[in-house]
């Protein structure tokens, strides 16, 4: 399991909120008496990773296993299941009963689903005659703090439930987190949402505010002041782009999992190690990642090696002269920071592999060009050529839809010309595959004029001489376009595209959100002088970019708002699309 972030210096008492999650899971345990095998999904050992470590869990005699569909060895008499309500896991869960009754093994079994129990799961089980053999119960998990300002809901196919399959349970599941967060910091009093999922949560949300009450005293500010709910549908373009900044590089290539990446060992320097794996803590307790994390790519290489220069200068003096005890202690204190730098350097050592290479390089010039809008030939020709080559189809189809949303669709002859082509090229089993993303919307036939050089030039999405070291303007997260997302947040515009919105003010006596830029006033500033607290939901995934954007402006003079960021899952275009891929 990966280093637990700290959480500090977050906006709000996440360490409470974490603890409160770390007491469910020990009392849970705690019940069920005698030695015990936890036996926890490979995904959901990740979320687990960011809420206690592994060292709690043996100290309570625990023993630690991953579902999977081969028997679990252990000598334990009692197996407990934790485990989300995924249909596939109950077969498995089903196989190891079944395997152990079969060699006249005798056990308790326990599953805990998270966060809530399903029917469709335990109608599984009880088709696989084993019900009666469990103690079923939930782990309510509805909130993972990844970092100091970012709390995850984990769910990661919530974008295409939503938008291929009908499912909008995960909806009620972000409003119930919200609920939650509510409970501990006060009922929010201005709520925003734009697109229908967004709009649907706003609803339940203040649904179960009638339905079950936070009874906070009618004095007490609430700690969060708004909240913005924005769907992923409103916003598809952003995700579909390669990200720039050094914490969206490492999730594009690396793919960043619960606040950590793992990779060979030799690439972080130690070759004796190769072949092995090692996992490498990627959030705020790092000191130097939380400098580094926000920053675009090309600037890292130059910081790191200024820093490694003041190191050695350093080093030189003190070899150089007769140092005294205190300033030799200084000089330790200096070293301090020496295992970042190595891990940091060889990191985007790594990374530059990837991004010098041509194929990327000309990936971005295809994505710029796309976004401008103006050489429909060009990018047409790109696409074919992609798939002709044969390249991966994930890559193919990002471009595609990147393609086919700023164009509000393609002309019928194409839409069927590139259809047909896919279907040669990577196999009719990926029928399933292109009807999903059809159904979502991000591939179709054009039926009207795109509207997206009119959204472009509105919100000026692109903007040209970006200075990527000396940034003043968010679109340096992707060397020139500014996400569609943050612009709608940073003007408070939710309006000024088609589709459904909301606001809602739930307590009359606060103070409305306008605008999330501007001067400071007073109405931006609660009772003890702090500024007021915004919580940005991203419904359906949000990327490392986007985040980035949000606290770039978060930090500067004149906003009246600490900004924190909550969403269904951390995304790129390649995890997005991978949920549409069919199996």
């Amino acid at each position: 399991m990966a280093q637990i972030p700290n959480l500090d210096n977050a906006p709000i008492n996440l360490t409470s909120l974490r603890e409160q999650s770390q007491r469910e899971l020990v009392n849970i345990l705690k019940n069920i008496r005698g030695k015990k095998c936890l036996v926890i999904h490979q995904k959901l050992s990740g979320s687990l990773s960011s809420i206690i470590q592994t060292s709690i869990l043996k100290e309570h005699g625990i023993e630690l296993r991953h579902l999977s569909a081969d028997p679990i060895q252990t000598e334990c008499s009692k197996l407990v299941y934790l485990v989300r309500s995924e249909l596939t896991l109950m077969t498995l869960i089903s196989l190891h009963i079944h395997n152990d009754t079969s060699k006249g093994l005798q056990r308790e079994y326990y599953v805990y689903f998270v966060p809530r129990r399903a029917v469709g799961c335990e109608k599984i089980l009880e088709e696989e005659k084993v019900h009666h053999l469990l103690t079923i119960g939930e782990y309510p998990l509805y909130i993972v703090p990844l970092d100091e300002d970012v709390l995850s809901f984990e769910l990661d196919l919530s974008c295409k439930e939503c938008l291929v399959d009908g499912d909008t349970s995960s909806l009620w599941h972000i409003a119930n987190a919200i609920h939650k967060l509510e409970f501990s910091f006060g009922v929010i009093p201005n709520v925003r949402a734009k697109g229908k999922g967004s709009v649907r949560v706003a609803d339940i949300l203040n649904r179960m505010q009638a339905e079950e009450p936070v009874n906070s005293p009618d004095m007490v500010v609430p700690e969060i002041n708004s909240l913005i709910l924005l769907d992923r549908e409103v916003d598809l373009v952003t995700p579909m782009c390669s990200q720039l900044t050094y914490e969206g590089l490492l999730d594009e290539f690396l793919h960043i999992n619960n606040g950590a990446v793992e990779l060979d060992a030799s690439f972080m320097g130690a070759a004796q190690q190769e072949g092995k794996k090692m996992t490498v803590p990627l959030n705020s307790s790092d000191k130097l990642f939380k400098e580094l994390r926000d920053l675009n790519f090309e600037v890292v290489g130059q910081i790191l090696r200024q820093k490694a220069q003041s190191m050695k200068q350093d080093y030189t003096d003190v070899t150089s002269n007769n140092q005294t005890v205190s300033e030799l202690k200084d000089f330790v204190k200096k070293l301090n920071p020496l295992p970042e730098m190595a891990r940091h350097i060889n990191l985007a050592q790594h990374l530059s592999t990837f991004t010098s290479k041509a194929s990327f390089l000309g990936q971005l010039d295809m994505e710029h060009t796309i976004i401008e809008g103006q050489s429909y030939d060009i990018c047409f020709e790109h696409i074919e050529e992609m798939i002709h080559k044969q390249e991966p189809l994930v890559n193919v189809l990002r471009v595609l839809i990147l393609f086919s949303i700023t164009n509000s669709g393609l002309p019928k002859k194409h839409f069927h010309y590139l259809r047909r082509e896919l279907l040669h090229s990577y196999g009719f089993e990926h029928m399933v595959t292109l009807n999903n993303v059809e159904k979502a919307g991000l591939l179709k036939k054009q039926e009207t004029k795109s509207n997206w050089l009119t959204v472009k030039r509105a919100l000026q999405l692109v903007v040209e001489d970006t200075d990527t070291a000396n940034p003043n303007d968010i679109s340096y997260v992707f060397s020139g376009y500014a996400p569609l997302s943050i612009r709608l947040i940073q003007h408070a515009i939710l309006r000024l595209l088609p589709g459904p919105h909301s606001e809602i003010k739930r307590i009359l006596r606060q103070p409305s959100l306008d605008t999330l830029q501007g001067h400071s006033s007073n109405v931006d500033k609660v009772s003890d002088g702090r500024r007021s607290l915004v919580l940005v939901v991203f419904v359906g995934g949000a990327t490392f970019a986007e985040i980035s954007a949000l606290r770039f402006l978060s930090a500067q003079e004149g906003m009246a708002y600490d900004l924190i960021i909550g969403t269904t899952k951390i995304a790129t275009g390649r995890s997005l699309i991978e949920t549409f891929v069919g199996s």
